[in-house]
């Protein structure tokens, strides 16, 4: 008989609900995890937990880690409102099987079985399990997801190019090379046409502001930054290196406007990131000098 496990902790929002079950030193590949829209079973012999859920959850959804010892199983909620219970009682379980066996006998013969190979992308966070911030790194995730899945190639620009070439990664990768070689000017229109087929990549707008501040179009550059930033949120570690390139961008765009009280806030944001970065620390130092009246000149970018 399995050693039912007791120890688990389950915490909940309006939207989503997290379990985490400790596995007690069991190799991860020992695991066995059956997750339902009311049923979810992790089983690593000679231990058990199963849990009746309150109420149905989105199976299609439903995201499965195991690392540093636990099971973390994200159920996202069909109804957004918060459980009184994580499971139902002995009483609606006997009742809910009650109305099952007998719906089972209205239904016609299932279809023949199958197997469907499946295979889990690894986690892209590599931050332990306490120091994680599950649901900020779960949103970063989805709207990646969902920028890849946006892909519109009905642009009038992209009828000549193959059909390789209507990537806006591609696109951007031509950007970057066009960029590196001192055509800023193609670069700008090479990320233009990337942002048209698929405008929620926020690398496509820093790298545009970038091009508009070599190109000395200021203003263009403050507003390609502020997108990128809109875009790079939540804030988690995979995109720190990106904030940090919006932020000083757009910094040195209001410098070389002369608004240096704003340039300095920008600076001061990346620092905030990366307080170890000494060429944004000598940068900060100048803007502060020029606002003190003690340098004359404003800083440059910071590659």
């Amino acid at each position: 008989m399995p050693l039912v496990v007791m120890d688990y902790v389950w915490t909940q929002t309006e939207t989503t609900l997290y379990i985490n079950v400790p596995l007690k030193g069991t190799n991860a590949g020992k695991v066995d995890i059956v997750c339902t829209d009311d049923y979810l079973k992790v089983h690593f012999p000679p231990y058990l937990f199963e849990a009746f859920l309150f109420e149905p959850v989105d199976d299609d959804r439903i995201a499965v880690r195991v690392a540093n010892g636990c099971a973390v199983i994200t159920l996202p909620k069909r109804t957004n409102k918060v459980w009184k219970h994580l499971m139902i009682s002995t009483d609606q379980r006997s009742n809910s099987n009650a109305k099952s066996k007998k719906a089972q006998h209205e239904l016609p013969p299932p279809r023949l079985s199958g197997s469907i190979q499946v295979t889990f992308t690894p986690r892209i966070f590599p931050t332990a399990l306490r120091e994680s911030r599950l649901p900020e790194e779960e949103e970063w995730l989805r709207k990646q997801a969902e920028t890849r899945r946006k892909v519109n190639v009905d642009v009038g620009e992209l009828k000549d190019l193959k059909e390789e070439e209507r990537s806006p990664y591609w696109l951007k990768d031509k950007g970057d090379k066009y960029f590196a070689t001192g055509d800023f000017l193609g670069a700008v229109n090479a990320y233009s046409l990337a942002i048209r087929v698929m405008g929620k990549i926020p690398a496509l707008h820093s790298n545009r502001a970038a091009c508009h501040l070599k190109l000395r179009n200021f203003h263009k550059a403050i507003e390609d930054s502020s997108q990128a930033l809109d875009l790079l949120t939540p804030p988690v570690p995979a995109n720190a290196a990106a904030r940090v390139r919006a932020f000083v961008r757009r910094g040195s765009a209001f410098c070389e406007l002369q608004a240096y009280p704003e340039g300095l806030q920008d600076f001061l944001a990346a620092l905030k990131i990366d307080p170890n970065n000494e060429a944004l620390l000598v940068d900060t130092q100048r803007i502060r000098d020029i606002i003190q009246g003690s340098a004359v000149n404003p800083p440059s970018e910071t590659e």
